[in-house]
């Protein structure tokens, strides 16, 4: 028999955290998983990736629950194949934004996942995807990014680094936007309010759980909402220095089954 569970809830990030470099699940996580699932525990996997570069992976883990996606912009029901919630970032305010930024630091080159789904990511020319391993639609302009409702923008500069980008792109776009960094190469402009904190949170209350029975994983700035509205916050080895001094505990590495170490210690 299981022992007494200290959480209910277990939120993993995926790129990072949960998954290893080359996007698989080592089969250490996922009998620690199982056991989570054998104790009574919910798993829900909150990422910035958005619902359709989800559902694979959630087919693999043999998941038909929910999943927060978008950073925090949809809660998707894997089950049903349907978001039972989501909000677009308005598509003048990203320009505008974008807009902002190159006035500060040049020309940046962008991406933006659609809404929806069955939403694509579109790349404007330039743009390198962090992840080759996601499936993405070139465009022959940026104006082509626009065609249908968006739930992110995600920018990449030739020149500054990361922390420097989202930096810059905080103080250019204020309100317009919530600017995120959520792994090397990546940072995005979501709805203004919009976190993973708010995809989790609407999760949570759908499946009758609240937070302080909740534990958070996570390697990235992102994740630093997910840790404040969680009861725990776990932060991987490979994790970003903003988030480990956030951080509750810190685990091994991704590639080192950080979160299985961690789960195994709690659901014996």
């Amino acid at each position: 028999m299981a022992a007494p569970i200290a959480y209910s809830l277990i939120a993993t990030d995926l790129d990072g955290t949960l998954l290893r470099g080359d996007d698989t699940l080592s089969d250490r996580s996922r009998a620690a998983l199982a056991r989570v699932a054998e104790s009574g525990a919910r798993h829900l996997v909150v990422t910035g990736r958005p619902a359709p570069r989800v559902r694979p992976l959630l087919d693999d883990l043999g998941s038909e629950g929910l999943a927060v996606c978008g950073q925090g912009a949809q809660v998707y029901d894997a089950g049903a194949d349907r978001l039972l919630w989501s909000v677009t970032l308005d598509r003048e305010l990203a320009e505008t934004a974008l807009g902002k930024i190159e006035a500060e630091v040049g020309e940046v080159y962008a991406a933006v996942d659609q809404d929806g789904v069955d939403g694509l990511t579109l790349i404007e020319p330039g743009y390198l995807m962090p992840h080759p391993t996601l499936p993405a639609v070139r465009v022959g302009r940026r104006d082509d990014l626009w065609c249908e409702p968006i739930s992110k923008v995600l920018l990449r500069h030739p020149e500054l680094s990361d922390d420097q980008l989202a930096a810059t792109a905080r103080s250019a776009v204020g309100s317009l936007a919530t600017v995120t960094m959520s792994g090397p190469g990546t940072v995005e402009l979501q709805p203004c309010g919009i976190t993973k904190a708010t995809g989790l949170a609407l999760a949570a209350d759908h499946l009758g759980l609240g937070q302080d029975r909740t534990i958070a994983f996570g390697d990235m700035p992102n994740d630093i909402p997910m840790f404040d509205w969680a009861a725990h916050g776990v932060a991987m080895a490979n994790a970003h220095p903003e988030l480990k001094a956030v951080a509750d505990e810190i685990t091994l590495s991704n590639e080192d089954d950080g979160i299985a170490v961690v789960l195994e210690r709690l659901f014996r």
